[in-house]
């Protein structure tokens, strides 16, 4: 479990693919506690397991599912990438849960400065789009955001300097693909009205007509 505040920004060594799955070698200092060999570690927002460490290297496994289903299988040797440990007992909760398992890549639409900030305006599919409401929260690459706001191919965020600068905010580009993962507790709550569709009839319209209104703009 995370919770989307990034520790550090480490660079790919390489990146090996065989047939589907492959590895990942990524260089990272600077940990205020030594890495254990087993741990995990969120990387560019997707939960991977430390498997080998060699210094200042470190070493996973990547599935082919993770490669199919996040940017990682389009990144390269010399980029950077967000890093992330695993959540300790008595760890602040800074930003909010994300557990590393990414629903599906959006596209970078537009970036835009706002006076000091950022705004990032963000494309993306049906299947977390649904999830996605004005003021909740979003993993981006990795990153705790708060969604600024909602329209029909996507979403927006704003991003503070510190954060722009500490994080791979600074390299993304018209185009690229991120890593999105929904807030856990959006799916819970969808499952949930499923599940009692037949006892609580509720659903997306009746919650606007109720006055909640998920696609408010700023």
């Amino acid at each position: 479990m995370f919770t989307g505040l990034i520790e550090r920004k480490g660079q790919i060594e390489s990146i090996a693919k065989e047939g589907g799955a492959g590895s990942l070698q990524i260089r990272a200092q600077g940990w205020d506690r030594p890495i254990q060999i087993g741990e995990s570690i969120a990387v560019q927002g997707v939960c991977l397991t430390v498997t080998h460490q060699q210094e200042d290297l470190l070493f996973f496994d990547v599935l082919a599912e993770t490669f199919r289903c996040t940017n990682l299988g389009s990144k390269q040797a010399g980029q950077p990438i967000n890093l992330e440990r695993a959540l300790r007992q008595g760890d602040p909760l800074g930003g909010h849960m994300v557990q590393g398992h990414v629903d599906s890549t959006g596209q970078v639409r537009a970036i835009t400065p706002v006076d000091r900030d950022f705004r990032v305006e963000i494309d993306c599919g049906s299947e977390i789009h649904k999830y996605i409401v004005y003021k909740g929260s979003i993993a981006l690459d990795g990153i705790s955001l708060t969604v600024a706001a909602v329209d029909d191919q996507g979403f927006a965020v704003h991003i503070i300097p510190h954060t722009w600068e500490v994080t791979t905010f600074s390299d993304l580009k018209v185009g690229d693909a991120v890593n999105l993962e929904a807030d856990p507790l959006a799916k819970y709550v969808e499952r949930a009205l499923l599940s009692h569709r037949d006892v609580l009839p509720v659903d997306w319209e009746s919650v606007r007509q109720g006055g909640y209104d998920l696609f408010k703009q700023e």
